[in-house]
């Protein structure tokens, strides 16, 4: 197992100045950084590869898609578009070493049409995933979907219709994401939701029930870890959490007030707590 801290807490676009962070997540104890990548600037990411190969720390990446590049859009000039997009994070991802690619990449985030998804949506999604898994697949890098909760989309919300997704796709670089925030929204129990997922589920994301410190909110963390031990999990467990640092972040995320001391104190805390809670202590 190891574990893992989103960058997403202070950037949405990694750049040389963050690159002390990246020392400083390091020196913190994790074994690696999650990567947001909303543009795919091959050298940005080259000098990004390097720096983090320099300081022996791990990589995987998180992504979206937006709107005029959505898997399940009508248009299928749009869909073509959100084939194409994907297959450029697959690429960033490979120059970065990443061999996980997680996010809801299925369709916009936020994106909400008054209606539950289609029959058309729903192989549209298949659709995509069956065109651009095998160039994963060549690339090295396992595709991790992940599900939302009801409020930030309409296609995906329980890890029951992910699986059927996946199995529906049906190829080895096309998984699924775990995710304790939309879970403890959505999911009648964390035991049966990570059951359902089983050996698909290749990433779990640790988010406390406000998005903040992991260990100091509502979580049922034991009922988590004691079902991802089941389903022999030893993947990745990232901390992903929001502040008030990137506003439009944070507007996106809704969060409109400060949830934690520092983000040095949520990234140290969680992670002393994910190590301590999983060893069962």
């Amino acid at each position: 197992m190891k574990i893992g801290m989103n960058l997403l807490l202070w950037t949405g676009n990694v750049t040389e100045e963050h690159y002390p962070l990246l020392d400083k997540i390091k020196s913190w104890g994790f074994d690696g950084a999650e990567l947001p990548m909303f543009g795919f600037d091959a050298n940005q990411y080259r000098a990004i590869r390097k720096t983090m190969d320099s300081i022996g720390l791990e990589c995987t990446t998180v992504t979206i898609v937006p709107p005029e590049k959505n898997p399940i859009d009508p248009d299928v000039a749009v869909r073509a578009a959100a084939v194409d997009h994907l297959k450029q994070a697959i690429d960033t991802s490979h120059i970065l070493n990443a061999k996980t690619m997680c996010g809801p990449y299925v369709s916009p985030v936020g994106k909400l049409v008054g209606r539950g998804r289609t029959a058309d949506e729903w192989k549209w999604a298949v659709e995509c995933f069956q065109r651009v898994a095998p160039h994963a697949q060549a690339a090295g890098v396992t595709l991790g979907l992940e599900a939302l909760n009801r409020f930030e989309t309409y296609f995906v919300n329980c890890m029951a219709d992910l699986a059927r997704l996946v199995d529906e796709v049906n190829h080895p670089n096309f998984r699924m994401m775990y995710d304790t925030f939309h879970a403890n929204i959505e999911e009648k129990s964390p035991a049966l939701a990570i059951g359902q997922g089983g050996k698909r589920i290749v990433h779990v994301h640790i988010s406390e029930n406000d998005r903040s410190t992991p260990g100091e909110g509502g979580v049922n963390w034991d009922e988590n870890y004691h079902a991802l031990k089941a389903i022999g999990y030893d993947g990745w467990l990232v901390i992903e959490a929001f502040g008030l640092a990137l506003p439009e972040l944070a507007a996106a995320t809704c969060i409109w007030r400060k949830m934690f001391p520092s983000e040095e104190h949520l990234a140290r805390q969680g992670l002393e707590f994910i190590r301590r809670r999983w060893s069962g202590r």
